[in-house]
């Protein structure tokens, strides 16, 4: 008992004699009053660190304050008294006051009596603080699991004034609001699982080993598909310098007292030692780190749910050889796990586990890691039960609207509600589009893209394909009809031109195009000898006395007559040719007869001379004279 009640001393000066200060942050949702006036308005209130609290989500009730055992530290059964609603009712949220007993009691018995949820009013003006589980070892404890309603600290100011509209015979109607208790930036949420590979603390120890295997295939499965990133963390202490060489710190520590946990037992006479635990602790988490370097991240699920089974501590079995032994049943490299772990009795700082301490000083909007098991959701400290469905839900809360995975929509995490009178938004029956888009939180009006088409508009009274592929979607919501093996569209890829009926329709092109009767209305086949025949869409003509439609010149002609016309027109090509051809032989008899002269008077010139010759001879001798 002294050495157990040493060990505590130094980690009670570790934390408050050094000058180191945890930050605890209170985990807060909204609590809004709607009735009556007096009491109207927001207020904030601490959530629980168990139950369920409905993250992402909302619960509406009406408020109820026992008149006997106002601190609801008895069952409310001994008195008779149900705040189950009744059918069409809204729930009850049960009031009582803090002390006297745990508030885990105090929700249970609010739980067994109908609550649907129930709020602690403070005994006395100060901040809100976060409402924990008793200590595991009490042995009245056993229900801890069992609670599944949600709860809120309200602070003592809230609880008077709802006591006293109560007394004066007012409604109190009251929503618990959890949608913006966990922030959800984005289309991935963040998380860290600060956990224990020791299986020797009690119950605790036993909800946490059955959450990780209940969640495994969850967890991997978003893993795997990119929706979270997750990172499992462990909690260790350093020794302080003025105890490294005592034997709580050398059994406790590892790297000269860098890296300690408690021993599991909390008995350094018998079974594994608090070092052991560091280093399976190590273990694990460089079983992550190898498994994120060659990215399967998830096999850290299955490491953790193995060993748990295959190697518990109750059966001497917490050991390297069989920690090695489910490692490689998984296919992770061991050697570089072996690395990572390094030696413990070297006097030097192992990077993983340092940087593990370093995590546990809270950040921004988190506070500091103290207990185990803790899980962060996007930086936020997950308060309520460590239950699956719990769980997923919180998870879900953290994923922008319209991001979600499926496994936030299903009917076990959420209510779809499209599924009522189509969320109140746009929708083509017709053609099975809505604009009404379910989210873990309600429901978005938002206009959707089908097949690669934008439709655009309020999402809640129309919406409106555009683009060039918008009549492949519902014909772009114009007006479509087939009949007689013909298909006319009134849709105009073209947004600006909206809808417009096709040539031998009109209408408004959306709702209706009607045939338009040509030849009634004298559109078509206007010469004396046409007939005109209406067909949908079209029209016919034809001509009676053996007559042939023209349908380009709306006219009618002889059949013999186009006879007698080709043939005359060969005629004429045949006497055109023959023309050619006399012409061509007449001017080739001129040519030949123009070159035979000249040929001929050549040659007569070499023996006679001609008249005109003479003269020129005769010119020449009087000049030379």
């Amino acid at each position: 008992m002294r050495e157990k009640l040493g060990f505590l001393v130094a980690v009670w000066f570790l934390f408050y004699g050094v000058g180191v200060v945890g930050r605890f942050v209170v985990e807060k949702n909204s609590l809004k009053v709607t009735s009556p006036e007096s009491v109207k308005g927001v207020y904030e209130c601490a959530i629980g660190n168990f139950g369920v609290p409905q993250y992402g989500g909302t619960l509406i009730g009406t408020v109820a304050y026992p008149k006997a055992d106002q601190k609801a530290c008895k069952s409310f059964d001994d008195v008779d008294i149900s705040y189950k609603s009744r059918p069409g009712g809204l729930p009850t949220f049960l009031l009582v006051d803090r002390g006297d007993c745990y508030f885990t009691l105090k929700a249970w018995n609010a739980q067994n009596a109908g609550a649907s949820a129930i709020l602690v009013a403070d005994d006395k003006d100060e901040p809100l603080i976060t409402m924990d589980n008793p200590e595991e070892e009490n042995p009245e404890a056993d229900y801890l699991q069992k609670i599944t309603i949600p709860s809120a600290l309200i602070t003592k100011s809230l609880g008077d004034s709802i006591k006293k509209a109560l007394s004066r015979g007012e409604m109190v109607n009251m929503n618990l609001d959890w949608t913006e208790a966990l922030p959800h930036p984005d289309e991935r949420v963040e998380y860290e699982f600060w956990t224990n590979s020791n299986d020797e603390c009690g119950p605790k120890c036993d909800s946490q080993i059955d959450f990780v295997k209940n969640f495994k295939g969850a967890a991997q499965i978003l893993e795997r598909k990119g929706y979270t990133q997750f990172t499992p963390h462990y909690i260790t202490w350093y020794c302080p310098e003025a105890f490294i060489l005592s034997k709580q710190c050398k059994s406790q520590c590892i790297n000269r007292g860098r890296y300690c946990s408690p021993d599991p037992e909390q008995d350094f006479s018998r079974g594994y030692d608090g070092r052991d635990v560091v280093i399976q602790n190590l273990r694990q988490a460089c079983f992550y780190k190898v498994a994120n370097e060659s990215r399967k991240p998830w096999l850290w699920w299955d490491y953790v749910t193995d060993f748990a089974i295959r190697c518990p501590m109750k059966d001497k079995k917490y050991t390297k050889e069989c920690a090695d032994q489910v490692i490689q049943s998984l296919g992770v490299d061991l050697k570089k796990i072996d690395e990572c772990i390094g030696d413990p009795e070297a006097d030097v700082d192992n990077p993983v586990l340092k940087a593990e301490q370093d995590s546990q000083i809270g950040k921004g909007s988190r506070g500091d890691v103290t207990i185990l098991p803790t899980l962060v959701i996007n930086n936020r400290q997950y308060r309520g039960k460590l239950d699956k469905g719990a769980v997923i839900k919180a998870i879900c809360a953290g994923f922008k609207e319209t991001t979600e995975p499926a496994i936030c929509l299903s009917e076990d995490v959420e209510t779809n509600e499209c599924l009522e009178n189509n969320g109140g938004c746009w929708q083509d029956k017709a053609a099975n589009i809505t604009a009404c888009k379910d989210t873990f939180r309600g429901r978005v009006c938002e206009c959707p893209i089908v097949q690669g088409v934008k439709f655009f508009g309020d999402g809640y009274t129309h919406c409106e394909a555009s683009g060039a592929l918008r009549c492949e979607v519902n014909n772009g919501g114009c007006w479509k009809k087939s009949q007689d093996g013909r298909t006319y569209s009134a849709c105009i890829d073209d947004r600006a031109q909206g809808c417009k009926c096709p040539p031998g329709f009109k209408g408004d092109g959306v709702h209706i195009c009607e045939d338009v009767d040509e030849c009634k209305e004298k559109l078509a086949c206007q010469c004396p000898e046409c007939k005109c025949k209406n067909t949908w869409g079209s029209y016919e003509c034809s001509c009676g006395g053996g007559l042939l439609y023209m349908r380009e010149h709306d006219t009618c002609i002889s059949k013999d007559a186009n006879t007698e016309f080709g043939w005359s027109f060969v005629w004429i090509i045949i006497l055109g040719l023959a023309a050619v051809g006399v012409a061509g032989y007449a001017v080739y008899k001129y040519r030949i007869r123009r070159y035979m002269d000249s040929e001929i008077r050549a040659i007569m010139a070499q023996y006679m001379p001609l008249d005109n010759q003479s003269e020129a001879t005769n010119r020449v001798s009087h000049g030379d004279v």
